[in-house]
């Protein structure tokens, strides 16, 4: 298992921030927290709602790197506030993925469609987060800066049921593939386009020189 990720990093920071100093320490013992404990932990456990998807993510594409592929989770663009969930190196060494991780409501009136070109999930619009991949996806490869990059800014997403088991998402200058857990992994191994291993671990340390080990707080 991976260490902690960041998400995970900042719901329990949430939690001790709510709760530090003696009085408020005690008040939490008691159960006499107050409103503001009860929105920290709230905001703690979207944090951690988000952390455990991350690490379902994390779980189901440990299998790729038997298969060539480079992966890296939970990193930051220097200068840059987002973090990227997880990257990824193809093992042909020209295609790099950047992957974000979607926990979204689960049944059958939160089901994740196009609705007149926009990603709902239920009656809510969430277009604007899979834009904000996009661009993530932008900036990476413009910082790893590599001829001949493909750079694929991908979703998946935990939860919610795509009809199809898939999505492309327009944004501007092109498009997100959205995907349901169970098509994650079969969609990547079907992009391979043969096999380069040098070509792919030099682009892993690319990668890695580019991108660092997201720090909380940092």
């Amino acid at each position: 298992m991976r260490r902690e990720n960041s998400a995970a990093a900042q719901a329990a920071a949430i939690r001790a921030g709510a709760r530090r100093g003696p009085w408020r320490r005690l008040l939490a013992l008691l159960g006499l927290g107050g409103a503001a404990v009860a929105r920290a932990d709230a905001q703690a456990a979207r944090w951690a709602h988000g952390a455990a998807g991350e690490e379902r993510t994390a779980r189901l594409l440990a299998q790729l790197e038997a298969r060539g592929w480079h992966v890296r989770h939970d990193l930051r663009l220097a200068g840059r506030r987002f973090n990227v969930d997880t990257a990824l190196v193809s093992p042909c060494g020209t295609g790099l993925v950047v992957l974000d991780t979607k926990n979204w409501h689960r049944g059958p009136d939160w089901e994740t469609k196009l609705i007149d070109g926009r990603v709902h999930c239920g009656r809510d619009d969430r277009h604007d987060q899979i834009a904000k991949v996009a661009e993530y996806a932008r900036l990476v490869g413009s910082a790893v800066a590599v001829p001949g990059l493909v750079v694929q800014p991908l979703v998946v997403v935990h939860g919610s049921r795509i009809p199809g088991g898939h999505l492309t998402a327009p944004v501007p200058g092109g498009s997100v593939l959205v995907v349901g857990t169970d098509w994650l992994v079969p969609t990547l191994a079907a992009a391979v386009r043969g096999r380069d291993p040098r070509r792919a671990a030099a682009l892993a340390a690319r990668v890695d020189q580019v991108l660092r080990p997201y720090v909380t707080g940092a």
